[in-house]
């Protein structure tokens, strides 16, 4: 934890280095292979089987020795008995001597004695109709090398080959690669539960009609679609009032669950209705509660009856900016990730910006042109304002200690979305 004197005035990287810091990644649980997709492999696979597992043709042709066409060309080619046709899934039994052939479909098992395969459309025999009769004989102008179009056994993974290292993310392609190889279940980082509360007085269901003084319950849904944007799985522990009694009946539901991360939105500041922090003071801890951040100054972290804490702004904006600068590190470090950030693209800023002095993260739309990216602002930066987020793709970053950004100067940007 950062030591309590900095409580109030951490940069964003203290921050983010004391939320880390006490994370480990969650155990290990077993997935059936079609419920790995976008987990992270907490077991090395190794192969049982090689893969190909036996060898196969590449091409639709025939099959037969190499050495019976050393001599072929156009004038003289070569004349090759065919003795037989092998479709794919089939396990041939006729073997291949010299001067014969077998017609061999794309995947189908090479016969014995024969080392190489032709394309069709290099014989005499053009065909595309598997249903055409056995020609008796086939002719070919040109030489061909042991082992042309012939996929060998092992030629992509051989039988006790490490494929996939822990910490791997599963992604459609090793799908399919374990299937190939058979494995039907596998080792994966258990999924965090994250236990999501919004705090105040002023919130109200959405189910609800407007009522004077009350606002709906944006902030529980955000973050709730923010973690599970992530793969993680949110568990809602609704609204809680302005009372300590209530603030700790709802956490206390999210201990009975058994989360692994408790993240709230508001009540983390200095007024008097700002419980959260004095819910953190009395049963758990608080390692800090400022940032010096825009949007997002309060913030606060710790942990609540050993569980870790993150207390977000109740500025939606905010709420959703920290989210990302913090939450989402915190989540994905436990889900078993090492890239923790997202892609980050410098681009450059189309209009002049003013920030305070603290590290500040612009919504902005980043657009890639024929020399680099260039950054539009997406209009008003004040917290509340919702749809200046929904239009951005990204946030700019405006380094500490910088209260004025020129046009044309270059910005780091946090890509929301692909440009």
């Amino acid at each position: 934890m950062i030591h309590m004197t900095n409580v109030e005035n951490l940069t964003v990287q203290e921050a983010l280095t004391a939320v880390l810091a006490p994370l480990t990644i969650l155990p290990p649980e077993p997935v059936a292979l079609p419920d790995a997709l976008g987990r992270v492999l907490a077991a090395p696979i190794i192969a049982q089987d090689n893969l190909p597992p036996f060898a196969n043709s590449s091409m639709d042709g025939y099959a037969f020795i190499a050495a019976d066409l050393v001599s072929a060309t156009d004038d003289h080619p070569a004349t090759l008995q065919v003795i037989g046709d092998i479709a794919a899934g089939s396990a041939p039994t006729i073997h291949i001597t010299r001067g014969t052939a077998v017609r061999i479909m794309t995947g189908a098992p090479i016969p014995p004695g024969a080392d190489a395969v032709i394309p069709v459309e290099d014989t005499n025999e053009n065909w595309r109709d598997k249903a055409r009769p056995l020609p008796a004989t086939i002719q070919i102008n040109r030489p061909v090398k042991p082992g042309d179009y012939i996929r060998p056994p092992g030629g992509d993974i051989q039988a006790g080959q490490t494929v996939l290292q822990a910490g791997h993310i599963i992604r459609p392609q090793e799908i399919g690669l374990l299937a190939a190889l058979g494995i039907a279940e596998l080792l994966v980082v258990r999924r965090p539960l994250v236990g999501i509360l919004a705090t105040g007085d002023e919130l109200i269901p959405i189910t609800e009609p407007l009522q004077p003084g009350k606002i709906r319950n944006s902030n529980g849904y955000a973050q709730a679609a923010q973690v599970a944007a992530l793969g993680a799985i949110p568990l809602s522990l609704g609204i809680a009032r302005d009372s300590e009694a209530d603030v700790r009946a709802k956490l206390q539901t999210g201990l009975d669950a058994g989360v692994d991360l408790f993240i709230s939105s508001a009540g983390v500041s200095v007024g008097a209705y700002d419980v959260v922090k004095a819910v953190l003071e009395a049963e758990g801890n608080i390692g800090f509660w400022r940032v010096r951040m825009r949007p997002g100054k309060p913030l606060a972290y710790g942990s609540y009856k050993g569980v870790p804490y993150i207390g977000l702004p109740g500025n939606p904006v905010s709420a959703m900016v920290s989210f990302e600068r913090f939450a989402r590190a915190a989540i994905l470090k436990m889900a078993g990730h090492t890239q923790l950030e997202r892609l980050q693209v410098l681009a450059e800023l189309q209009e002049e910006m003013e920030s305070d002095g603290r590290e500040s993260y612009i919504r902005a739309i980043v657009t890639k042109h024929s020399n680099g990216y260039i950054a539009t602002p997406t209009g008003s930066q004040d917290s509340h304002m919702l749809t200046s987020l929904v239009r951005a793709n990204a946030l700019l970053i405006i380094p500490e200690g910088v209260r004025h950004v020129p046009a044309g100067h270059m910005l780091t940007a946090w890509m929301l979305d692909q440009p």
